[in-house]
């Protein structure tokens, strides 16, 4: 295989699965089935099915990631081998769900100020406070 693609592939894998638990999911998801309906519409439906479990699996027992997008590198890698045309369509999917395309159209801007014992907390993601 072409080592440009057989690159995309891991790239594409490691991606799809490390969006699987980020609000960008349903996103993804969707651009991989489309992808996949533009290649191989007889196997749609069955990614998308494939997607969901791989999903489940990885909320299930998060130490499984590496495996989960190996399997998906391998998934990738075969569609690229009998159709290498639509590796750009994947490298523009690729960008597209990339972290920061997902933010950069509404950037964040966090203004606080404070007097006194005030406090202030901000996070551009998650953030857990636990005081005593």
């Amino acid at each position: 295989m072409n080592p440009e693609l057989a690159a995309l592939a891991q790239s594409a894998g490691a991606t799809l699965v490390g969006l699987m638990a980020t609000d960008a999911w349903e996103r993804t998801r969707d651009g991989v089935v489309t992808l996949w309906q533009r290649a191989r519409p007889e196997r749609a439906d069955a990614v998308a099915v494939e997607l969901t479990s791989t999903r489940e699996d990885l909320a299930s027992d998060s130490s499984a990631e590496g495996e989960l997008a190996a399997e998906w590198q391998g998934r990738i890698r075969r569609l690229l081998t009998e159709r290498p045309q639509i590796a750009e369509e994947l490298r523009e999917l690729l960008d597209e769900l990339a972290p920061g395309a997902l933010t950069a159209a509404a950037p964040v801007v966090q203004r606080a100020s404070a007097d006194g014992h005030s406090r202030i907390y901000q996070a551009g993601r998650d953030q857990h406070i636990t005081e005593r």
